[in-house]
């Protein structure tokens, strides 16, 4: 059946001393104290949090790639983690429909564009129905699951639980929560960064779109928050 189009996002790991294990990583490059007197001694959080942010400034991303997240994500369509799944240093694990047999109308999602028009939201749901009977008419009839999810639409609802790095969600969350990027993997990824800052708030000034950190935009097609780079570079000249 049709969803809510909102994804469901929760944080179910991430280390317990997080601030601390970035602190160590970065003290250890700069003393000849060993890392475990560094961690069992970092108490002063502003003092931690001062020299990450000038070792993350400096782009020594190698330290913040310690940190390991995961998420339980659901209620999201295959389209939204087809695009999810080129992201490199992830891992997956996905519902499968090749094991999981939908059984009656599978759930999907609808894009706002299509919600917005009547006319054809009408079609659209009526052609999600007519795919879930075919659908179980073939399982029915013996066509084994993998074979049959053959029909099945890019809006089929899914769910996966993701795991990443904090320099990759650093990352992910620069490229996706651009304006250009599609609403329902910048809403995705806005609860992967809203789960994270709850527990870590000093975060919430790497996790957004790339523009803001840049002060520019450069990507080829600009929505218009930010000067283009041409035109930031160009004033700077001025």
């Amino acid at each position: 059946m049709q969803n809510n189009n909102q994804p469901v996002v929760k944080l179910i790991c991430k280390p317990e001393n997080l601030l601390k294990t970035i602190y160590t990583a970065c003290r250890t490059c700069y003393s000849a104290d060993s890392p475990v007197n560094i961690y069992e001694n970092a108490t002063d959080e502003e003092k931690m949090l001062k020299l990450i942010e000038r070792v993350i400034s400096s782009g020594h991303y190698s330290t913040i790639e310690h940190i390991q997240v995961t998420f339980a994500i659901s209620n999201i369509s295959r389209a939204c983690t087809h695009q999810l799944v080129r992201h490199r240093h992830m891992s997956f694990s996905q519902k499968s429909q090749r094991y999981v047999k939908e059984k009656g109308q599978f759930d999907y999602l609808t894009p706002p564009t299509i919600e917005k028009n009547p006319e054809l939201l009408k079609k659209y749901n009526e052609f999600m129905e007519l795919t879930s009977k075919f659908y179980v008419e073939m399982t029915e009839a013996g066509i084994p699951a993998e074979d049959a999810r053959f029909i099945l639409p890019n809006a089929a609802a899914s769910s996966i639980v993701a795991s990443l790095n904090l320099r990759e969600l650093i990352h992910l969350a620069n490229i996706r929560l651009c304006t250009r990027a599609q609403d329902e993997i910048r809403l995705m990824v806005r609860k992967m960064c809203d789960e994270l800052t709850k527990e870590e708030p000093w975060l919430k000034k790497y996790l957004l779109p790339k523009c803001e950190k840049l002060g520019y935009c450069d990507e080829d097609k600009c929505c218009g928050r930010k000067q283009k780079k041409e035109e930031f570079l160009g004033a700077l000249k001025v």
